[in-house]
C-alpha cells in the first residue's frame, strides 16, 4: 500500500476553465445578434467586439472575445457533423 502526499491546489495549478456568467451571458448574445461578424479567428474577433462592446478591462474583454471564439468554433464544427451524417438522419427526427 503506497502513502500518497496530497498536495492542496496551488494558484498555478491548472483545473479547469471556469467563465463567470457575465461573459457567458454577454458572448451568447453577441453571438446571436451578430453571427455574421465573428469566426473562428481570435484577433479578428477582438477588433469586431471593439465597437460593439465598451469593456471596462482588458481582461474582460479577452475573456468575451475567447468565449465568443470558442462558440463560433463548437457551432462550426457542430455544422460539419450534422453535414457528415447526410439527410437521412434529419428525416428520421422529423
Amino acid at each position: 500500500m503506497s502513502t500518497k502526499a496530497v498536495r492542496p491546489f496551488r494558484k498555478d495549478d491548472r483545473v479547469g476553465k471556469v467563465r463567470i456568467a457575465s461573459v457567458k451571458k454577454i458572448s451568447r448574445k453577441l453571438v446571436a445578434l451578430y453571427p455574421d461578424r465573428f469566426g473562428k479567428d481570435y484577433e479578428a474577433n477582438k477588433k469586431a467586439l471593439e465597437p460593439l462592446v465598451d469593456a471596462r478591462t482588458k481582461r474582460l474583454r479577452n475573456r468575451i472575445v475567447g468565449y465568443v471564439t470558442r462558440l463560433k468554433i463548437v457551432e462550426e464544427n457542430r455544422a460539419a457533423a450534422t453535414s457528415e451524417l447526410g439527410p437521412e438522419v434529419s428525416e428520421d427526427q422529423e
